[in-house]
Order: structure tokens, then C-alpha cells, then sequence
């Protein structure tokens, strides 16, 4: 048996893993507080894939779950104490080459505040509430005579 390719990322609440398995059969997915096992019958060749993960830290089991595509099998697993960062997934701290970090959805959401979001809307409402180029002055001078300012001169001719 060969482990399935997947995928992680980090969320205040919950961590997600997508097995990236095209046309899986006979998916099962077993959650328990510290391990997330999953097992399958997938890919081109349908092959039995199985992978045994300990993980970083305890979950909630009774509110994880997956949810299979034609694509992929979706893992959500609900953090026993949300609002802690998982640095890595697994337990241990060693690379493992069926598994990747999926960047397209990771979040920094450790450096994110309640404050900070209710200051960036203050923000953007501010911006929206400023007037658009209707309100600002003619600042070109496009329509002005060809007045001269006080300190301008007129320049010699060159020779």
C-alpha cells in the first residue's frame, strides 16, 4: 500500500486536509484525538491507498468530518483548543514526502486581531465616504489664464 498525496492548511478553529485522489472508492476516514487515518481505492491504476497521520495536536472528532469529490477526499478537523497555531501537522517534526503545505488556502490568521479587521472597515469606510475626483480641486490648472506666480521670471533666450 502507498500513502495518498495531500494537502494542509491552518485555521484559527479547524485544519484541513485534501487527499488528492481522482475517482476514490471505498473512502474511510477514521478521526480519533490525537490521529487522522484514511484509506481508499483511487488514482488511474486503482490502487489501496492508505495513510496513518499523528497529529500535532488533539481534535475534536465528534465535530470533524470529510467530504469526498471526484477530485479529492476533504478533511475538516475541529481543533480541541481553537485559536492555537499548528505549526506542522504532524507530531513529529520529520518531512514527509506525501505531504505538502497547500498555500493557495493558508492563512496567517495568527497575526490578524479583531481590532486590526474593525480598524481596516473604519478604514475603508473612511475611504469610501471621501468624495471621488468630483470633489477634488482643480489642481492641474488646465483651466486657469496663463497667470504668472509671483515668482516666476521670464527666462533668457538661449543662444
Amino acid at each position: 500500500m502507498h500513502p495518498a498525496t495531500a494537502k494542509w492548511y491552518d485555521r484559527r478553529d479547524s485544519v484541513f486536509i485534501e487527499f488528492c485522489v481522482a475517482d476514490s472508492k471505498d473512502v474511510a476516514v477514521n478521526f480519533d484525538k490525537t490521529k487522522c487515518g484514511f484509506s481508499c481505492i483511487g488514482g488511474t491504476n486503482n490502487a489501496k491507498l492508505e495513510n496513518e497521520i499523528d497529529l500535532f495536536d488533539a481534535i475534536d472528532e465528534s465535530q470533524s468530518k470529510h467530504k469526498r469529490t471526484d477530485r479529492s477526499v476533504l478533511c475538516y478537523l475541529r481543533k480541541a483548543q481553537p485559536g492555537k497555531a499548528w505549526p506542522r501537522l504532524t507530531k513529529e517534526k520529520a518531512k514527509l514526502s506525501w505531504l505538502s503545505v497547500d498555500f493557495n488556502n493558508w492563512k496567517d490568521w495568527e497575526d490578524d486581531s479583531d481590532e486590526e479587521i474593525g480598524n481596516f472597515d473604519q478604514f475603508s469606510d473612511m475611504m469610501n465616504n471621501m468624495g471621488g475626483e468630483d470633489d477634488l480641486a482643480d489642481l492641474d490648472g488646465a483651466d486657469e489664464d496663463d497667470s504668472a506666480d509671483s515668482d516666476d521670471e521670464k527666462m533668457p533666450d538661449l543662444e
